[in-house]
């Protein structure tokens, strides 16, 4: 994840706010319900996916480029997203709010995956790969497939890897005919 906020740093990729700050609180959510289920040693991997997006969050502000730039389908997502942490904070069952966080995060992933549709040159595959990597690592840690070990790894693997996909191979851009937006991808 360091390339990626190098890269943000650099102005070379445009993180969503919306999502990385959503991703950041519902990950550290997700790991106190992981550690209420005993999930054991994965849960280590959802409060790291809790933790760098608040370093990634921190990069955009720090940076003088520009950001990507909010408009209504983030704010609505963002919204969604929020009401999905609200739900999980007046039912407080851990297993409900697991599911209600993942549904938060996989919400809270559409501006990122609608920009990496629209304009994958801003946004490095790389961190998305070694995500998804990091999440089938942690799924074959476990010892015992619950939904409180699988689901939040098992979604995020599957996002980062659409994610990375969507930027690496331009397929956007290239079904739009844009070919100005068509780009050599980032992933190293």
């Amino acid at each position: 994840m360091s390339g990626y906020v190098r890269d943000t740093l650099r102005g070379v990729t445009s993180p969503n706010r919306v999502t990385w700050s959503l991703w950041a609180v519902e990950g550290v959510l997700a790991f106190v319900v992981e550690v209420q289920q005993h999930v054991g040693l994965a849960s280590l991997m959802t409060l790291t996916m809790g933790f760098v997006p608040f370093v990634v969050v921190a990069a955009t502000l720090r940076t003088s480029h520009r950001a990507w730039k909010i408009g209504k389908f983030d704010i609505f997502c963002g919204v969604v997203s929020v009401l999905g942490l609200v739900f999980w904070f007046f039912i407080n069952e851990p297993t409900v709010a697991l599911i209600s966080f993942v549904a938060a995060d996989q919400i809270a992933a559409l501006p990122t995956l609608r920009k990496s549709w629209l304009a994958p040159s801003s946004e490095s595959a790389r961190a998305f790969f070694f995500g998804f990597a990091n999440c089938a690592v942690t799924l074959m840690t476990l010892k015992h497939f619950t939904t409180a070990g699988v689901l939040f790894p098992g979604c995020i693997l599957f996002t980062d890897l659409t994610i990375g996909i969507l930027v690496v191979s331009n397929v956007g851009p290239r079904l739009r005919g844009d070919q100005r937006l068509i780009s050599t991808p980032r992933v190293a």
